[in-house]
């Protein structure tokens, strides 16, 4: 499996806290089944503007430590955007990171409000050939409330990542539904752990795939975790199902 989110570096943003609990953390991801890690730290304008090259500094030393200790754990580079309008130029001048250096680019959103010109920004990654993924939409309250504002961007050339937490209800009630949903419904193409802390999420990673096995067949769940991550590593496209329009019950979604 290829864990395409995660908080390894330490002292970067609000994950790793020392290169300990990363090397404790990347021990817990290889149990769990990972053979490479994604670190996407925070990129954030005015909390974390940590630059590509000194990232690329600590991901060096982590697989020299890796090595040392004869742990066979790949890590990439790539960054967790907090949404702006300057993204694609944050990008060209190596202040945030694609993911391994391909043309996919992982960004979150606000928690509790829509972006209005969340589209512009979306226009604007792909004319500069970016491929847009959104992180963890199961989380957002606007897509809780209607999971369909999802299909209009998937539509435009959006690509979007779960975490193993929401699926085990880490995130609580309704993001564990909602995720259910949208996965059911094709509406993710992969999934991470958004690992911040060792003794966190890669220590329930076999319960995240047992729950995820009630959901979806097993070449889906293969989709999802391992090789729709690959052809994002390799730069290649992928090939997504269509999304299937989420029916609205009684009370809501």
């Amino acid at each position: 499996m290829i864990d395409m989110h995660s908080h390894i570096l330490p002292g970067i943003d609000d994950g790793a806290r020392d290169i300990d609990e990363t090397i404790d953390m990347l021990k817990e991801a290889k149990n769990a089944g990972f053979t490479t890690v994604v670190s996407t730290s925070h990129y954030y304008l005015g909390y974390y503007e940590v630059e590509e090259k000194e990232r690329m500094e600590h991901i060096n030393a982590i697989m020299h430590k890796l090595q040392e200790e004869n742990i066979d754990l790949q890590i990439c580079i790539g960054s967790e955007i907090y949404v702006n309008h300057n993204i694609s130029n944050w990008l060209k001048e190596h202040k945030a990171s694609s993911i391994n250096g391909s043309k996919y680019v992982l960004f979150e959103l606000p928690f509790q409000h829509k972006i209005q010109n969340l589209k512009d920004i979306i226009y604007s990654m792909l004319s500069n050939k970016y491929i847009p993924i959104i992180a963890h939409p199961e989380r957002y309250e606007y897509v809780q409330k209607d999971p369909n504002l999802l299909i209009e961007l998937i539509e435009l050339g959006v690509l979007f990542q779960s975490n193993y937490g929401s699926i085990i209800g880490q995130y609580g009630k309704q993001a564990k539904k909602t995720v259910t949903k949208l996965i059911e419904n094709n509406f993710i193409h992969f999934l991470g752990s958004d690992a911040h802390r060792h003794k966190s999420i890669y220590t329930k990673i076999p319960s995240a795939i047992e729950e995820l096995s009630k959901i979806v067949l097993e070449d889906k769940i293969k989709e999802l975790t391992t090789i729709n991550p690959k052809l994002v590593l390799e730069n290649k496209n992928i090939e997504i199902d269509t999304p299937q329009k989420i029916k609205k019950g009684l009370f809501g979604f």
